[in-house]
């Protein structure tokens, strides 16, 4: 899954953002390679999402520098948005729409040529083609999340940003979820997660950042940040299931799929 380039897809340098008296980054190094998943962790009001809002143009940093694909966040903002695509906690579909629709849209939005095939391949891709002619209104969460991601996708950005996507979603949705982030970096997507869930960086991430208090104050991969505590004692323990796993076993993993 990993890339290795000389040329990161995103690249911080001192970045610094405040907020009045209220210092939200403090000096943020950081490189994401291309191609890979890199989750972002920590908690509420660490500066997670004003990191991905500066690296996807809608905030300037007060100092410091960011570039994606080699182009600054401040100086040249288009060629970044051209190049980029943002998810956020909250799926930003329009429930009035079918998903169809919805991608459609956005692939007008984009002046891409046949739009209608482009939401067809990504319906298929996303596994939504027998809700393709439904109103999103009474998709499930987790199928809005997914055509969500679906509608960043349109016009193939080299980098996707997912700021908390699996928020709020079921345990079955969540697994979805996952498929898909692992899907786009299998096919060269540059994607940077942030997250809450530790078992969701665990699973996903090439290379896992924890930001705390505006500061990145580890940075490595899951091998090399175990290395950070004392060795693991051995313990013989029986191991029980987890209620996320029995839940799954108790409904089967694709019981509930594309339904409402």
């Amino acid at each position: 899954m990993t890339t290795t380039t000389a040329e990161p897809a995103i690249r911080l340098r001192g970045v610094e953002k405040s907020y009045g008296q209220l210092h939200v980054l403090r000096g943020v190094d950081l490189e994401v390679s291309p191609g890979t998943v890199f989750a972002l962790l920590g908690s509420n009001g660490a500066g997670k999402t004003t990191l991905v809002r500066i690296l996807s143009t809608l905030l300037r940093p007060d100092a410091g520098t960011a570039t994606v694909q080699g182009h600054d966040v401040s100086a040249d903002p288009v060629r970044v948005r051209e190049s980029i695509s943002l998810t956020g906690q909250f799926a930003a579909v329009d429930e009035i729409l079918t998903g169809r629709e919805n991608l459609v849209l956005v692939a007008r939005l984009r002046h891409l040529k046949a739009p209608g095939d482009v939401a067809d391949e990504l319906l298929e891709r996303f596994d939504l083609v027998d809700a393709a002619s439904r109103r999103v209104a009474t998709y499930s969460g987790g199928m809005r999340r997914r055509l969500d991601i679906a509608m960043s996708l349109v016009g193939r950005p080299r980098v996707v940003f997912l700021d908390e996507p699996t928020t709020g979603l079921d345990p079955e949705a969540r697994l979805e979820v996952w498929r898909v982030i692992r899907e786009l970096a299998g096919q060269g997507t540059t994607v940077l997660l942030t997250t809450q869930y530790l078992d969701e960086a665990e699973q996903l991430a090439d290379r896992i950042a924890v930001l705390h208090e505006g500061r990145i104050i580890a940075n490595g991969t899951l091998a090399e940040l175990k290395t950070l505590l004392p060795p693991a004692t051995v313990e013989y323990v029986e191991k029980q299931p987890t209620l996320e796993e029995i839940f799954l076993a108790l409904v089967g993993h694709n019981a509930g799929k594309d339904q409402s």
